[in-house]
C-alpha cells in the first residue's frame, strides 16, 4: 500500500480566535522574531491574505514576502498586519 503525505501547513489549524490567540502568545514567548513573522503569516493565510492585504493597503505579495521565512518585515508592515488580525502589540 501506498502512503501518501502531504507538507504541513499550520493555516489549516488556526480555525477559531482562541486558537489564534494562544499560537501568536506561544511564539512571543519564544522570542524567535523569525518564527513571530511566519506565524503571523500563518494567522494572515487562515484568515485570507487578500482580505488582510485589503485591510493594511498593502500587496498580498508583499504580504507574502514579508512574512515569510528568513524575512526582515518593516515594523510598520508586522503593526498593520496584527491590528489587520484583530490583535494589537503589548508590553507588559
Amino acid at each position: 500500500m501506498k502512503v501518501t503525505t502531504r507538507d504541513w501547513d499550520t493555516s489549516e489549524y488556526l480555525d477559531s480566535p482562541e486558537m489564534i490567540h494562544e499560537y501568536l502568545r506561544v511564539v512571543m514567548e519564544d522570542g524567535d522574531s523569525e518564527l513571530l513573522f511566519e506565524a503571523i503569516g500563518n494567522v494572515a493565510k487562515a484568515q485570507g491574505m487578500s482580505e488582510i492585504a485589503r485591510k493594511t493597503n498593502l500587496s498580498r505579495q508583499n504580504l507574502y514576502k514579508a512574512l515569510s521565512p528568513n524575512s526582515s518585515p518593516k515594523f510598520d508592515t508586522v503593526k498593520k498586519v496584527i491590528e489587520a488580525l484583530g490583535c494589537k502589540l503589548a508590553i507588559v
